[in-house]
């Protein structure tokens, strides 16, 4: 049976890029799932109450380029979507490149046969700073998302700090996402489990 759920994203975090992949490898190994993936701001998270919402004033945030660089590709290009996120991901995390640079986007987005410059023209034009906005404003006030990654599915809405990545293992991939979601929609009394040192 297909599983339906979502996950929210912003590239800047290695837990979203780590979770990310896992739900990459996953379906491109054939997993059963319907995934909706969902732009969140950081920056928007960290917006004291009452302050200036990021997308009233987004010359001061940089780093939105790319979540709004990634809402682009999933709309426009659905099929390129998954070689664009992993890029946009790679490029912060095994790169270590600014994503606040525009010009490392379009290279990432252009290393995988994207045009990146057309896609930060569409960027430009405005309309998916306010897909942005309408995502996280949704998330926050409806599910009461405050990060990355966050797993939605059904009325749960569960904050998920994976430790390791799949590292091309699609078993591997699929068994965790699988794990994860078992745990929010078949045992949801569960609300905290942390560890308190990382065993690595």
């Amino acid at each position: 049976m297909t599983r339906s759920f979502a996950v929210t994203w912003d590239y800047r975090c290695p837990f979203a890029r780590n979770a990310h992949e896992h739900v990459l490898t996953g379906l491109e190994g054939g997993a059963d799932w319907d995934v909706r993936f969902l732009a969140f701001s950081l920056d928007q998270a960290h917006v004291e109450e009452g302050g200036t919402p990021v997308w009233e004033e987004p010359d001061r945030h940089p780093g939105l380029a790319a979540n709004l660089a990634g809402v682009v590709v999933r709309e426009r290009f659905p099929k390129e979507f998954p070689a664009a996120h992993a890029a946009l991901f790679a490029a912060r995390h095994d790169q270590a490149l600014d994503l606040r640079d525009r010009s490392v986007v379009a290279k990432a987005l252009d290393s995988v046969g994207l045009d990146g410059a057309g896609i930060l023209s569409e960027v430009d034009a405005g309309w998916p700073l306010e897909v942005l906005a309408a995502e996280h404003t949704r998330a926050s006030e409806d599910a009461k998302v405050f990060g990355v990654p966050t797993f939605l599915s059904g009325d749960h809405a569960v904050f998920v700090r994976l430790m390791h990545r799949p590292m091309g293992d699609v078993a591997l991939a699929t068994s965790t996402i699988e794990r994860v979601l078992d745990l929010m929609d078949g045992w949801p009394e569960l609300n905290e489990f942390k560890h308190t040192t990382v065993l690595r």
